[in-house]
């Protein structure tokens, strides 16, 4: 008699949401609440927006030494420090931020916020409308990467921050930061551009299609009103992060880790899983209990809508408002950012020289990975090498 290996989860059932919510631990956050509701780029606005945010340094008396680091679509502000209380996992660029490190803490004052349409900290669908009544839920607004940063750009007057010495992010963070140095160019004073483009491709808004699907085809979606309601749609979240997982690795680095082994005992032929299963499901189900499918939703849109370009006469006219000194890297092995999209960018910024190539066998996550390769490329724009 054959055996059917199931895979009971061990942990208990995460709650509707991983967002963060009032009333859980702050952990190191602050927040910055803008003083007038944002106006949107698809119109309207949106009222009592706050944005969560980390610090770590200490802010020059003239605010010359002042870092802004933009996280990519399920990071958050904790760039540097432990997991604990108000923060589920550790920093995910540890190895770059610090004393000591690439962006030296005993020199550089750096700030990380977690975006706008984020869900730990910052106004999204999670959070609770002004009135206080209820959380935004389906009915929070479509935002753009302009949006978002004219957010952040609140939250630097009010750090007292007139231009970053550095601006620098990573896929959807690196969107922010071309669009911070074609919005602001007079505020950003050097410019790092990490596995990322000018818009977003055909192929990146199908991958991105599929995703959202899975999100909105799970009984428990319910518009994205399932907030305060019971189970949330962690089935069409774990199905969209499965598949984006898939192309932020390459095939080589999975075929080495994992080639055609079984996982464990477990028989593929009886009901079990590949080493490459277990794998994917276990980053499904960490994603569940600390994120949110509503922002999931929110963010992944806004990626689809970037186009620096839009409005502009161009991505070509409006790479050329960027006058930061710029780097722009790819990563070798990326199947999801190919490095043809940094070569126009690093075409079309005046001063950008040449693209460089971050090595890594790790796919569109080698950015995240490869930190001491990243931190040569800070150094060098900061003149600190």
């Amino acid at each position: 008699m054959n055996t059917v290996i199931t895979h009971a989860d061990p942990l208990p059932l995460p709650p509707a949401s991983g967002a963060w919510r009032e009333g859980d631990p702050p952990g190191r956050r602050r927040w910055h609440g803008l003083r007038r509701p944002l106006p949107l780029e698809a119109g309207g606005e949106l009222p009592g927006v706050r944005l969560a945010f980390e610090t770590w340094g200490r802010l020059a008396p003239d605010a010359s030494n002042a870092v802004l680091v933009l996280h990519a679509l399920t990071g958050d502000s904790h760039v540097t420090g432990p997991a604990g209380p108000g923060h589920p996992t550790p920093g995910w660029w540890e190895e770059l931020v610090g004393p000591g490190r690439a962006l030296d803490t005993d020199r550089w004052f750096v700030v990380a916020p977690n975006v706008l349409g984020g869900c730990q900290g910052s106004t999204g669908p999670a959070s609770p409308r002004p009135d206080g009544t209820r959380c935004w839920g389906g009915a929070f607004p479509f935002v753009t990467q302009r949006d978002q940063v004219a957010a952040e750009r609140d939250l630097a007057d009010a750090l007292g921050i007139d231009r970053w010495a550095l601006v620098v992010g990573g896929s959807m963070g690196g969107m922010r930061a071309l669009e911070w140095a074609v919005s602001y160019p007079e505020r950003t004073g050097a410019l790092l551009l990490l596995a990322t483009t000018a818009a977003a491709s055909a192929e990146q808004i199908a991958w991105a299609s599929v995703q959202l699907h899975a999100i909105r085809s799970d009984p428990h979606w319910r518009g994205g009103n399932y907030h305060d309601t019971g189970p949330g749609p962690h089935a069409g979240l774990g199905l969209a992060r499965r598949l984006a997982h898939v192309t932020y690795r390459s095939e080589a680095e999975l075929q080495l880790r994992f080639g055609r082994a079984p996982q464990g005992t477990e028989h593929p032929w009886r009901g079990g899983r590949y080493q490459v299963e277990s794998y994917l499901d276990h980053h499904a189900g960490k994603l569940a209990r600390r994120f949110d499918a509503a922002s999931y939703v929110v963010l992944v849109e806004a990626m689809n809508a970037h186009d620096a370009g839009r409005a502009r006469g161009g991505v070509r006219a409006a790479l050329r408002r960027v006058t930061a000194p710029t780097l722009v890297a790819g990563v070798d092995s990326d199947r999801l950012y190919p490095l043809a999209q940094q070569a126009e960018l690093a075409a079309g910024i005046p001063g950008a020289g040449r693209l460089r190539v971050i090595e890594s066998s790790c796919g569109h996550d080698g950015f995240l990975v490869e930190t001491e390769q990243v931190g040569r490329l800070v150094r060098e724009l900061l003149g600190t090498g």
